[in-house]
């Protein structure tokens, strides 16, 4: 846990641009510097500099870029990881089918609204070779064991059968992932292209068409329900 002084940092060096508060301003830039030119070569001066102010007034809200990155990540995973253990329950009312469906749709959407489309560094060398990442990774890894264990209740006999629940959960984790890789290409991550990757999902998991289709309307419905529970947070 890193210190933070008390008192405002210096004086801008140029008047703010928005109305957001300074450090999700710093956070906005420096998601725009690591997702356009790379976490090596971003500099917290270059990141100060985007914001317009001094690179000293950056450290009074984080102590290195490893923590702005670190934090940026968390906020691609974590809306997710947070309802996992609501979504779980709904296994008791309705199929496995729509809950793996409606798991995959929160998840998209977590991807979709992250900042800058950040997700996308989720798996680059600097992040995956670094411990100051380590909390993110273990975050991470607890989405892809509930993608496990709620796919290994969906998954048909054969893949079932083939597949370990945590190699499931991963391959799931890895669809899914592909939302950053369509935004990042300029696809609108709308209802339909959403409903198309939660479907590839389940289609993996060798799940019938059939059972697809009657596992999307509900699972949509509650996502929406899901995501309006959680608009206060």
């Amino acid at each position: 846990m890193s210190t933070r002084r008390t008192q405002p940092g210096r004086p801008r060096l140029v008047p703010a641009s928005t109305t957001a508060p300074p450090r999700e301003q710093v956070l906005h830039a420096a998601a725009q510097l690591f997702v356009t030119k790379g976490f090596s070569a971003t500099s917290t001066r270059e990141i100060a500099e985007k914001v317009g102010i001094r690179q000293a007034s950056l450290y009074y809200h984080f102590t290195g870029k490893d923590e702005i990155l670190a934090e940026l990540l968390e906020r691609s995973v974590r809306p997710t990881v947070d309802r996992v253990e609501q979504i779980e329950k709904l296994t008791v009312s309705e199929t496995p089918e729509t809950v793996l469906y409606l798991l995959a749709l929160v998840d998209i959407r977590t991807l979709a609204e992250a900042p800058d489309n950040i997700g996308m560094l989720a798996t680059h060398p600097d992040v995956t070779s670094s411990e100051a990442f380590d909390a993110f990774r273990s975050i991470r890894a607890e989405l892809a064991s509930a993608y496990g264990r709620i796919a290994s209740q969906a998954a048909g006999p054969d893949v079932a059968t083939a597949a370990e629940p945590s190699h499931l959960g991963e391959m799931l984790l890895h669809l899914v992932e592909v939302t950053t890789s369509l935004r990042g290409s300029g696809v609108p991550i709308d209802d339909a292209t959403a409903a198309v990757i939660a479907s590839t999902c389940l289609r993996a998991c060798g799940i019938p068409d059939s059972h697809i289709a009657r596992a999307a309307s509900p699972a949509t419905a509650l996502a929406s329900d899901l995501t309006m529970s959680g608009s206060g947070d």
